[in-house]
């Protein structure tokens, strides 16, 4: 179930734009980061600061999941833990490559840890090994990311 603070600031977002919930041809995803509380609570803050300004995902997992890959344009509000509504963001731009190509200029843009590429690549293996074994996989340097860089388009 859908906490009411999405359907609020999806309302808000599309009245600031001078739409309305009737006749708009948008549309949005709501999702937190990460698979667990810490960080999803985190890097929800992180966006908000206006530190984190990119995502990485595994390609896999949208594949297993049946969801599609996020494309120029789409609309997200990110929510925290509880599913408490944080801001709305707007892909701006999307490159899906193997792990071992992620650039460090990518990394800063994700804005994790203390930005650099060693640190994402420690996080992000971590946690892409563990979507990648409930799939039933095993991680790789040639494992496909999706990421995605991103704009705050709308906030409480």
């Amino acid at each position: 179930m859908e906490h009411e603070s999405v359907q609020q600031m999806w309302r808000g977002y599309l009245e600031s734009i001078g739409e309305n919930q009737e006749t708009t041809n948008l549309n949005y995803s709501s999702w937190h980061f990460c698979d667990n509380e810490q960080d999803a609570n985190e890097l929800a803050e992180l966006v908000l600061q206006g530190t984190k300004k990119a995502t990485a995902s595994l390609y896999l997992s949208y594949e297993n999941d049946g969801d599609e890959i996020p494309t120029v344009g789409n609309l997200s509000i990110i929510i925290n833990w509880d599913g408490v509504a944080q801001c709305i963001i707007k892909t701006t731009n999307v490159d899906i490559v193997p792990y071992k190509d992620v650039t460090e200029k990518f990394a800063a843009t994700e804005g994790e840890g203390d930005k650099s590429l060693n640190y994402w690549r420690r996080c992000h293996w971590d946690y892409f090994s563990r979507e990648m074994q409930e799939i039933g996989k095993t991680p790789s340097e040639d494992m496909l990311v999706v990421c995605e860089k991103f704009e705050v388009v709308y906030k409480k």
